[in-house]
């Protein structure tokens, strides 16, 4: 090793950065991983079979091994992990090596830390990395955001290991800053958002439908190869066939409906209440999982709380039918709500987001890959001032052919006491955002009654305030 010079260092051996360093290494390029745990670095030397790849304990023999400028990758916790690994090396690297964060940090971390490194003349860029750890090893959706002279100098490896769709590479420079880990944030909202679609999905069709997981297999697999086409949906296909080791019962039906999370959709839904964006379905996501905490609790309140018996559906048919169409509108509006959150952080932020480039890096690689991406692309880039992706000419036909099935589905729901709140929160945002007239007239006036706040008139420009007749 004290003879070699690697092209690029990766700190953080676990799954997901020893599979980097290993799609790395497949196309030509020589990366050196260091870790704290022995464990990883023997696991990273074993795996590497070349001479490509090595890895180490020693921050300082990790340091020297590398081609200068170096080029430096983080795959660690977000957080102050991330602190601590850059308070570690800045005393070790020299002007103009470059430390690239590919973990899931806030952007607003992410903005703190360039401006520090700034100031010792080291660059700094915050990555997205979407795809789990297949598309790590083969070929992952890449957000980059930082400076663009800095994102060229990189952009050859990262091409080269991204995934590609029809021949491109899934990965572009997105903005200065932070505007990869913002879009990232996103990305992994609109992937809450999808997923409590699905979720609900299942529940009608399994409590409602009274379907097998072996039909359930079946038609997600179907769907999968229609307008649902999706990473999500084939996975799910996937979930209803496998057994359990244990028991030899069907896995699914053995993990406990408590569901964890790791923050980055509650991060999309805090800075979207921020900026005044509505992202509805990604909001009622991150509640559910919130909800589904609380196991103990809704135990004991489904033996006092009451609500309609679910009745088998006569129609499973129609009931499927009606799923596929409520499923793809409802996924429609969450990436419509994403893309919004989006166009409105690049303004505040001075991001200069495009949503065209964002759809085609999302086609492939990540977790939010679908066929739906390809219209929502063709959309900005038909409109590069679309106001929102649900009035473009290629969406709108979609959603007005499919909202029948989504208001199907929800009465069915409401009827026999099945919750879909991200499916109500789908069909609200679309009746809201389609009516040209809302009872917002009403809050103006009350918020005047009682706090003076002043509205404003349809017939005069100005503020008004008015003494109501108060009765006390």
């Amino acid at each position: 090793m004290a003879n070699e010079s690697y092209d690029f260092g990766m700190i953080g051996l676990g799954t997901m950065g020893r599979n980097l360093v290993l799609n790395i290494r497949d196309h030509g390029f020589s990366v050196i991983g260091y870790d704290k745990s022995s464990t990883q670095v023997e696991t990273m030397i074993s795996e590497s079979e070349g001479k490509k790849v090595t890895a180490t304990t020693s921050l300082d023999e990790f340091i020297k091994s590398m081609k200068v400028p170096r080029v430096i990758m983080l795959l660690v916790p977000a957080g102050k992990i991330v602190d601590d690994v850059i308070n570690e090396l800045k005393p070790l690297l020299s002007e103009n090596d470059l430390i690239m964060d590919c973990g899931n940090s806030h952007f607003t971390d992410t903005n703190l830390r360039y401006e520090q490194l700034a100031k010792s003349n080291i660059h700094f860029m915050g990555v997205g990395v979407s795809g789990g750890e297949s598309g790590a090893r083969f070929g992952p959706s890449i957000m980059p955001g930082g400076p663009k002279e800095i994102y060229a100098s990189v952009a050859p490896m990262l091409e080269a290991v991204s995934a590609k769709v029809n021949s491109e590479p899934c990965v572009t420079w997105l903005g200065p800053g932070s505007a990869g880990h913002y879009v990232k944030m996103v990305h992994n909202g609109i992937e809450y958002g999808i997923m409590q679609l699905i979720a609900e999905t299942y529940h009608i069709l399994k409590s409602f439908g009274k379907h097998t997981n072996k039909e359930l297999h079946q038609i997600f697999a179907d769907w999968n190869n229609g307008k649902l086409q999706s990473f999500l949906i084939e996975i799910t296909a996937d979930i209803f066939l496998q057994k359990d080791e244990l028991t030899s019962n069907d896995l699914v039906d053995v993990i406990l409906d408590s569901a964890r999370q790791k923050g980055t959709g509650g991060w999309a839904s805090e800075d979207a209440i921020k900026l005044q964006v509505p992202i509805p379905v990604i909001d009622i996501a991150v509640a559910m999982r919130d909800i589904s905490a609380y196991k103990k609790q809704r135990l004991a309140a489904a033996e006092i709380l009451s609500g309609p018996d679910v009745k088998l559906s006569d129609e499973k048919t129609e009931l499927i039918a009606a799923l596929e169409d409520a499923l793809y509108f409802a996924m429609i509006t969450v990436y419509a709500q994403g893309i919004a959150l989006l166009q409105k952080a690049s303004e505040n932020y001075s991001y200069d987001l495009k949503p065209a480039d964002i759809a085609k890096i999302w086609r492939g690689g990540c977790i939010i890959r679908a066929a739906l991406l390809e219209d929502i692309y063709t959309s900005f880039i038909e409109d590069k001032e679309l106001s929102n992706l649900m009035v473009s000419k290629a969406i709108v036909d979609k959603l007005q052919l499919s909202q029948n099935g989504i208001r199907y589905v929800l009465k069915a729901a409401i009827d026999n006491g099945i919750p879909m709140p991200a499916m109500m929160m789908a069909l609200g945002y679309y009746d809201s955002y389609r009516s040209g007239w809302q009872p917002a007239n009403l809050l103006q006036a009350q918020r005047d009654y009682f706090g003076a706040h002043t509205y404003e008139r349809i017939d005069k420009e100005g503020t008004f305030h008015t003494k109501w007749n108060q009765t006390n």
